[in-house]
């Protein structure tokens, strides 16, 4: 992606969702072409120049003052979010930020010592790209069973927006899969050079039908916390709160946390997906000796 025309596509989709009065400005007769703020509106509560706001647009300004930025940030109402965004789209298209060569991520075994601590809920590790680094027994359950894939293809992003059995499972599929996109977005501003995220976003735009049009937005996301709800043919209807933790040291990932929602029928379908899954990975002859740690058990 070129960097200075994504800011500048990123510019354009903040203008349009604004409105004059939602920036204190006094609606005049002339007719509306777009939808949102003209330029010259935009710029004027920036105090920058038309001109200058146009090439910014066009992306054929390559170097942003965090000035400029601030003030664009400011005119825009964006988000935190948002702004460190906008901050790295600037950054990339001045060639600032020259990023080492892309290695494989680990987890590291005190991370993994958590998942096992936390055997009693779902629990997954992103990575970036929403890569899937590592989950317990019930997130396999309850998602998919990652590890069960090949290793290029553990990716939270495709099996949401690609597996026909996602949809099935996921209640809230449409918004999901729409703040996923969101995380992608994010992901592609903080590493503009990641060949693996490129091709991922080539696949998804090729075989999923929403993909383009929430690509297009240019909605960005934190993984943050929440609610979910799925439905899985044993216990039927569950809800989930889920929490998104990232280590100080590397917020490439983030430890995601299920746990039971606020209805008692919430937390006894937890226990019963939990005390289903502990019987089906028990093992009856003792464990096999070439057993690895995280290796998956499959269910019957």
């Amino acid at each position: 992606m070129k960097q200075t025309a994504e800011l500048g596509a990123f510019l354009r989709s903040r203008r349009a969702r604004l409105r004059p009065d939602d920036v204190g400005l006094a609606p005049d007769a002339r007719a509306r072409r777009v939808a949102g703020l003209r330029r010259e509106e935009l710029a004027r509560l920036a105090g920058i120049s038309t001109d200058y706001y146009i090439r910014l647009e066009q992306g054929r300004n390559g170097n942003v003052s965090e000035e400029i930025l601030h003030a664009l940030a400011e005119a825009l109402r964006l988000d935190r979010t948002e702004r460190a965004h906008m901050m790295n789209l600037a950054a990339a298209g001045t060639g600032a930020r020259r990023r080492a060569p892309e290695r494989p991520q680990r987890v590291r075994p005190g991370l993994h010592e958590v998942l096992d601590v936390l055997d009693h809920v779902p629990a997954f590790i992103l990575g970036r790209r929403t890569d899937v680094l590592a989950a317990n027994r019930l997130a396999r359950t309850v998602l998919t069973d990652f590890e069960a894939l090949p290793a290029s293809r553990r990716n939270y992003a495709r099996y949401l927006l690609l597996d026909p059995a996602a949809r099935e499972s996921c209640l809230d599929w449409e918004r999901t899969a729409a703040e996923t996109v969101a995380m992608l977005r994010l992901d592609a501003g903080r590493h503009p050079q990641d060949r693996q995220l490129t091709a991922l976003i080539g696949e998804l735009s090729v075989h999923s039908p929403q993909f383009p049009r929430w690509w297009s937005d240019h909605q960005v996301q934190e993984r943050s916390h929440g609610i979910k709800r799925y439905r899985h043919p044993l216990v039927g209807d569950i809800t989930f709160r889920y929490e998104c933790l990232s280590p100080p040291d590397d917020p490439d990932q983030t430890l995601c946390i299920y746990t039971a929602g606020p209805e008692p029928s919430d937390r006894e379908n937890l226990a019963l997906l939990g005390s289903w899954t502990e019987r089906d990975t028990t093992p009856t002859a003792g464990p096999s000796p070439a057993t690895e740690r995280g290796s998956t058990p499959r269910r019957p």
